[in-house]
């Protein structure tokens, strides 16, 4: 495999660069941006030609000699180029090989070890339980799914968790909503005392015929407006906050019932798209805890207590950030302050390794603190918790520019809708085409849905803002996932055309021929999943399945695979090399594969 070459390869030219003075010298191959410059090339020379004191050209074209005259397996030549390059050419056997090699791995090619031993936990999704995800929160759960299943693909111990911030005055609201608006007798008193006793005289979901988390929703919307207008709810609701703190048996027990309706249509939405955690906090389970934190760090003057009462943070001298309270005058708990209780409650749950939050960019300052707050507690090291910054999601305005959503403007979108929205164009499409063949179509029309909006919103840098389109997300000839798809259920009915005679042991050809660029492009994807984890970012696989899937479908407008050549076996190796790598680049996304559309 290509893994083995460059290791060989990295093996000497650190051995190359120590004879030479280098103290601790660091070796990347990248990929040659051209076919021209080889396969890899590295700029080692150009960034330790200080270090030696000598012209780097100099140094890259001794270190390619060196290289030449080692004679390294699967290398067919090495050469130094300006200002001080070193490119890699590998042998048309080596590469063939590589192709071969991938069949042989089949699931586990693109599995490594980078990770092993490593207890990661990824924070993901964590909606507010007040109303439907939205579109916003659904690509926090595809982004922090896709690292949950990268860092498992590299030998990690991974634990999928979220947050459920489930009191005050937001979920108020939402239970005031229901007290108020979901009668099935309007003239019933909106008492909580009332309700406890005749609780089958409101309605449920399954009542109105809708999802739970609509239906809460509904409860939101309508107490927000009664809310905002009307002094006396404002006082009701907030009245229920003190009770609910009081514990006030009714007022949990209303708590409790429409939450679950929250919690129901949430774990829907994330088990449609194939999300999950494997542990949920709830915020009334730790929020107090977070103020013995604070006084042990006040105790050991990491903190400040300011004239009114208040106490902050002392971060700006060794951490450069602005300070945030951690505790109000009155002794009432802040986010930061139960963050900081979760964040060491995670640590010893999970024996963790490196906490990872996959949040809002408008909480990157928040973060920035909080890691910073753990690190003077001895909690952890802040080097270990990454906060991954996921990108505004938009939609595409008739000039095709970003075009941000808006609550009052009623643009935003709930996640299923997205789904529901591009599954109808699919099925539509499927219609046009008239494809009586196609079995279990509305099943299929749900998968290329899924694989349309998670490529969507995973094909592009996390931190990204997305503008979404449904036109484009489906658009087999664009750089979508139906694009990626189609590619692959191409590779599928090649080799259930071929049948028995894609069996046999290929013989490989003398030289390489249309197929060279797609052989190199073949050496690529398991750097793209070590760039992944690196970058905490799923975009690198996803850009490379679109390069891959270019270099196939030129290969296979040029050439004649079912032939009966004596090449076909080949060939069709080929094509099962490229099934096989599309096929785990998608489920490290979090797609499902079909074998028609």
């Amino acid at each position: 495999m290509v893994k083995d070459i460059k290791e060989s390869i990295e093996t000497v030219v650190l051995e190359w660069l120590r004879n030479a003075g280098v103290e601790d010298p660091v070796v990347v191959l990248d990929e040659s941006s051209l076919s021209d410059f080889g396969e890899f090339s590295c700029n080692v020379a150009m960034r330790y030609a200080k270090q030696v004191k000598q012209n780097p050209f100099d140094i890259a074209t001794r270190l390619a000699s060196h290289l030449n005259e080692r004679a390294i397996a699967g290398v067919e030549k090495v050469e130094a180029v300006q200002p001080g390059f070193v490119n890699f050419y590998l042998t048309a056997e080596a590469k063939v090989q590589h192709a071969l090699g991938i069949i042989e791995l089949g699931e586990n090619f693109g599995a490594n070890t980078t990770q092993a031993g490593v207890n990661w936990v990824v924070e993901h999704s964590s909606p507010n339980p007040n109303k439907a995800m939205h579109v916003g929160h659904l690509r926090n759960s595809l982004v922090g799914m896709s690292l949950v299943r990268l860092l498992k693909a590299s030998g990690a111990k991974v634990v999928a968790d979220g947050v459920y911030n489930n009191r005050g005055i937001a979920i108020a609201k939402n239970m005031y909503g229901y007290l108020a608006h979901m009668k099935k007798n309007p003239e019933a008193p909106t008492d909580i005392g009332y309700w406890a006793e005749h609780q089958d005289e409101w309605l449920l979901p399954e009542d109105k015929n809708v999802r739970p988390d609509l239906f809460v929703t509904e409860c939101y919307v309508l107490a927000e407006k009664d809310f905002s207008n009307d002094p006396e709810v404002e006082a009701f609701t907030r009245q229920m906050v003190i009770d609910w703190e009081s514990n006030d048996k009714n007022t949990w027990l209303l708590w409790e019932r429409v939450l679950q309706f929250a919690y129901d249509g949430i774990d829907q939405t994330l088990g449609r798209i194939g999300s999950h955690w494997d542990f949920v906090w709830y915020e009334h389970e730790h929020y107090e805890d977070g103020k013995n934190y604070v006084q042990k760090g006040l105790d050991n003057n990491l903190f400040q207590q300011i004239e009114d009462g208040a106490i902050l943070t002392d971060l700006e001298d060794k951490y450069g950030l602005s300070d945030t309270v951690l505790l109000k005058n009155d002794g009432t708990a802040l986010y930061m302050t139960q963050d900081i209780a979760l964040t060491d409650l995670k640590k010893k749950k999970y024996q963790a390794d490196k906490l990872v939050w996959v949040v809002g960019p408008d909480q990157t300052l928040h973060m920035r603190q909080l890691f910073a707050v753990c690190e003077q507690l001895e909690i952890g090291d802040r080097k270990d918790f990454s906060h991954i910054a996921y990108g505004y999601v938009g939609l595409k305005d008739e000039n095709g520019s970003f075009k941000k959503m808006s609550s009052r403007a009623g643009t935003v979108l709930f996640a299923d809708e997205v789904i529901d929205e591009v599954k109808r164009s699919v099925a539509e499409r499927f219609s046009e085409s008239k494809r009586a063949d196609l079995a279990n179509e509305t099943e299929l029309a749900e998968k290329l849905a899924l694989a349309a909006v998670k490529f969507a919103f995973l094909k592009s840098d996390s931190k990204l803002d997305v503008a979404f389109d449904i036109e484009e997300s489906v658009d087999v000839q664009g750089d979508s996932g139906m694009y990626v798809m189609y590619t692959y259920v191409r590779t599928q009915s090649i080799l259930r055309k071929a049948g028995a005679a894609g069996a046999g042991l290929p013989t490989p050809p003398s030289s390489l021929g249309q197929e060279a660029d797609l052989l190199r492009t073949l050496l690529y994807f398991e750097q793209s999943v070590l760039d992944s984890v690196k970058d905490l970012s799923i975009h690198h696989v996803s850009q490379y399945l679109l390069a891959l899937c270019h270099e196939f479908n030129s290969w296979y407008a040029k050439e004649a695979i079912l032939d009966g050549s004596d090449n076909e076996s080949y060939k069709l190796a080929l094509v099962q090399a490229v099934a096989i790598t599309l096929k785990n680049g998608f489920g490290l996304i979090g797609v499902e594969t079909v074998d028609e559309m």
